[in-house]
């Protein structure tokens, strides 16, 4: 089966599991129709537009080939799984959130949203398996399968989610020292492949655990630094060395912050993805900081 029928058939079967939910409803709630085939077809646009970019921009000048599979787990410290997990965690989010405008009972919202957020995922690796500069992860697979599960996951255990996966980028100069464009080329391309820049975070809703302001989180966060090439004895021989970052610190949580505004809610919804900058010590071997405002 060649990319774009490969590419189809995963389509299909994501409007598939959103269209099964129409017949998934509790008797005491009735699915709005009108607004769920709204759903369905407004993200089965931006998806496909999103797919069509991202091959654009990350497989452009990348060789064709035959399906395969490339072990890709000890590249980027990691960083690039810790990606994967964040991403399925907030595509389960952000669909069992549609699903509930559209009345769908919330357990079964978060269920459906979890299992759409999986497979959106999925064309990714289909790409990258017919790429010959990347294969398939199953590495890759396995962190979009635990994003998913660990939104489940809080949904089932306490009917919420209370430690929330961000992220936030800062720029560095390791794009420049890869003429190839592997770090990424201007800051769309630098934020998705330069994962110097990157840090992601657990920010953890201390006020549902112990008496707490409600706006107060704790963050804990892991990023990597000193990576020119994707694996560690590269960057050896080329005189690079890479190594890991730990950060604890303050963050802000803008969930309970609710308006009028339906647009308003929708972008403080989408804003609490990211990691604001604040107050945070950062740990590794080449020592410990404190940073006022810590991206």
């Amino acid at each position: 089966m060649n990319l774009l029928k490969t590419m189809k058939a995963i389509s299909i079967l994501i409007l598939i599991s959103l269209q099964l939910i129409l017949h998934a409803q509790d008797t005491t709630q009735v699915v709005n129709r009108k607004r769920l085939n709204t759903v369905i077809i407004t993200g089965s646009t931006a998806y496909t537009a999103t797919l069509i970019g991202l091959s654009q921009l990350w497989y452009a000048d990348s060789e064709r080939q035959p399906f395969q599979f490339f072990n890709d787990n000890n590249e980027w410290k990691q960083m690039d799984k810790v990606g994967h997990f964040y991403a399925g965690f907030h595509f389960s989010s952000a669909t069992s959130a549609v699903l509930q405008w559209s009345n769908v009972p919330k357990h079964k919202a978060d269920l459906w949203g979890s299992v759409t957020g999986f497979l959106i995922l999925l064309p990714i690796e289909i790409m990258d398996g017919f790429s010959a500069d990347y294969g398939a992860s199953v590495g890759d697979l396995a962190a979009n399968a635990a994003g998913s599960a660990f939104y489940l996951g809080q949904s089932v255990l306490w009917n919420e989610v209370r430690l929330h996966p961000k992220f936030s980028f800062h720029r560095t100069g390791y794009p420049a020292l890869r003429t190839d464009g592997t770090l990424g080329q201007g800051l769309p391309g630098e934020i998705i492949k330069d994962y110097n820049g990157q840090t992601y975070w657990i920010s953890v809703d201390l006020d549902k655990f112990f008496r707490f302001p409600k706006w107060f989180n704790l963050a804990l966060g892991y990023g990597a630094h000193d990576m020119v090439y994707a694996r560690d004895a590269e960057n050896m021989a080329a005189g690079y060395d890479a190594y890991r970052q730990y950060y604890i610190g303050m963050d802000f949580d803008l969930s309970h912050i609710k308006t009028k505004s339906k647009l308003l809610n929708t972008g403080l919804f989408i804003l609490n993805m990211v990691k604001l900058p604040a107050p945070a010590f950062s740990f590794s071997r080449r020592g410990n900081n404190f940073t006022m405002f810590q991206f």
